[in-house]
């Protein structure tokens, strides 16, 4: 894939080259950091506005609470108020004493001028003698059928609540409704104490977004749009979006458009209603001053990318033209005119190139006239080499007349009757001559153990009675392929350093086999052995830095170990004084099967 990429470029012209690397580096980089800084600042726009949104809510929700604590005091003096109570108990005969009844007790009218949180007071109860003055109603059958009075008459509890009321006498905002029990006249009426639909509106004109307070039933109680007061939330087309909302601020789609809703809780003491006070407002209208902002940075952002960008491609094509002069310079040297001259001026990268060019095409001429010389020392050379490869030949014949001499040492001996002293002869020459081979870069396990038996059978004839030797081989190995003299010299070191200082025979076993799916080649003596210092000396030097590429020896054979098979493979010694050395090493078979 990069690579594929890499290509790609490559092939791309200078000027695009600069082009996409400007959009890739400066164009796209700020377009994505002003996107970020325009949303941030957008965001902090409406976390200050919702912030600004729950504190009103909050205030809002404290103003109401003590609003409300004058009508549930009021409702709380005339439970016990005895006038309130005749005056409704009392069957009137006439109007005459139900006028004076009705004049005499003033407490509603007190109230309402008292409070100004209040629009009036009423009661409502079933006798038939009493007549609706606006204060003291009769419980008609159209009024015990409305749901707020049935809800008063069915609990004890302070009910809040949006009240119609009758046509003959209309209530339309909050109440308080409440059933007021006259325990000595084993009789029951509900007391409606009414708010100030001013002051309720009141508190909320000065909010900055659209505010509302509404009642369980989703009525609309009070509002900064006095419009609103009376309807429902489905009315308003909120009721789908709001639902069921707990206090806390949410994010709405409201009438198609995205919205923010804070919503707080107003509960009062001897009540289990609550009024809700919620406060709305449109994400758009919110960060629309922001958007303004984020749109006038894009555009001096896009102005100055735009005439950046210009800029760009100015120095390009400049930068593309000045090279294809160049380029055409070259083409006129590649077809071998070395009389052509640059002229493309500058201090620049390309201006140098273009000296350099016409240092180049005088260094080229330089050359040229070097090459003729040189042709003529070549052919001399030549001729000079071939002499030496003839005398190279005839070198050749040494080394086969050395074999020839040896192996009539050894037919002088063997028809004198020296037959072990033949074998050794004819040992001697295998030696030499595989020795002679080791060139190869890898051999047969049978061809390296033939030279370790031929080894050791010279050695055995020298050291007579004080050397024996064994040898192990698990079949089928002798066909697999490893690096020439990479067991041999194991066996001579075995050979050279066991016998010293040794007193009686010396044994030397060469084991090849087979375990875990590797080769085990392990070569024990029970010769003198090292000492622990010693053996760390060897450990140390066969994993040292080369210093005779020519030499062939322990560091050489953990070296080509470690270089062919890996550092698992490299050669281990064990050796204890007096006692005997112990040298293995292993190699996976798939390494083997491979070469």
């Amino acid at each position: 894939m990069l690579n594929r990429l890499l290509k790609k470029t490559n092939n791309l012209k200078l000027k695009h080259k600069l082009i996409v690397s400007y959009i890739l580096i400066v164009l796209i980089p700020i377009m994505i950091v002003g996107s970020i800084i325009t949303y941030y600042f957008r965001q902090q726009t409406l976390e200050r506005a919702v912030e600004q949104a729950s504190n009103n809510v909050e205030k809002l929700r404290i103003q109401t609470e003590t609003m409300l604590k004058v009508p549930l005091k009021i409702s709380d003096s005339l439970l016990l108020n005895e006038k309130m109570a005749q005056t409704v108990n009392t069957s009137y005969p006439d109007a005459l004493e139900l006028t004076k009844s009705y004049l005499s007790f003033t407490d509603f009218r007190t109230y309402k001028v008292q409070y100004k949180e209040i629009s009036g007071v009423r009661i409502y109860f079933d006798n038939p003698t009493l007549v609706n003055n606006l204060e003291i109603i009769p419980a008609t059958p159209d009024v015990k059928a409305s749901s707020w009075y049935q809800e008063a008459m069915g609990t004890r509890s302070v009910k809040w609540m949006y009240v119609e009321g009758e046509p003959d006498a209309p209530v339309k905002r909050l109440s308080l409704v409440r059933q007021v029990l006259f325990s000595d006249y084993h009789t029951s009426g509900v007391l409606l104490v009414m708010m100030n639909q001013d002051e309720l509106n009141r508190m909320l004109t000065q909010e900055p977004f659209e505010t509302m307070i509404t009642d369980q039933n989703g009525y609309v109680v009070a509002a900064k749009n006095a419009d609103m007061v009376g309807q429902t939330m489905q009315q308003l087309g909120l009721g789908n979006s709001f639902g069921k909302l707990e206090k806390g601020t949410y994010k709405k789609v409201i009438n198609g458009k995205e919205s923010y809703v804070v919503v707080d809780s107003v509960q009062t003491e001897s009540s289990l209603d609550e009024l809700n006070v919620i406060s709305l407002f449109n994400t758009k209208s919110i960060v629309s001053d922001a958007n303004k902002v984020g749109l006038l940075g894009m555009g001096i952002i896009l102005l100055v990318l735009l005439i950046a960008l210009i800029f760009v491609y100015t120095v390009s094509f400049m930068t593309s033209k000045r090279l294809l002069l160049l380029s055409r310079k070259f083409n006129k040297l590649a077809l071998g005119n070395l009389n052509v001259v640059s002229q493309i001026d500058g201090s620049d990268e390309i201006g140098q190139l273009s000296r350099q060019f016409n240092y180049m095409v005088e260094s080229i001429s330089m050359l040229m006239k070097q090459v003729v010389e040189a042709t003529e020392q070549n052919n001399r050379m030549e001729i000079a080499q071939r002499e030496i490869k003839l005398k190279m030949m005839a070198s050749q014949i040494n080394p086969h007349f050395l074999f020839n001499a040896l192996e009539s040492i050894r037919m002088n001996a063997y028809l004198k009757g020296e037959k072990e002293l033949a074998n050794i002869v004819r040992l001697l020459g295998k030696l030499m001559r595989k020795n002679l081979e080791i060139g190869r870069e890898h051999v047969t396990i049978k061809n390296e153990m033939e030279m370790v038996s031929s080894y050791l059978e010279i050695q055995r004839f020298r050291y007579e009675d004080r050397l024996e030797f064994e040898l192990q081989i698990d079949p089928g190995l002798g066909s697999l392929h490893i690096p020439p003299l990479i067991i041999q010299p194991l066996v001579e070191n075995a050979v050279v350093h066991g016998l010293e200082n040794k007193d009686g025979v010396v044994t030397i076993q060469v084991k090849l086999i087979v375990a875990d799916g590797s080769l085990h080649v392990c070569v024990e003596d029970n010769g003198s052995g090292m000492s622990e210092e010693k053996l760390q000396e060897v450990l140390l030097f066969i994993s040292g830095p080369e210093e005779d590429n020519n030499r062939i020896g322990l560091r050489n054979v953990h070296q080509r170990l470690v270089l062919t098979y890996g550092e698992a493979s490299g050669l281990q010694i064990e050796s204890v004084y007096g006692e005997g050395t112990t040298m293995r090493f292993y190699v996976p078979l798939e390494l083997l099967t491979a070469i």
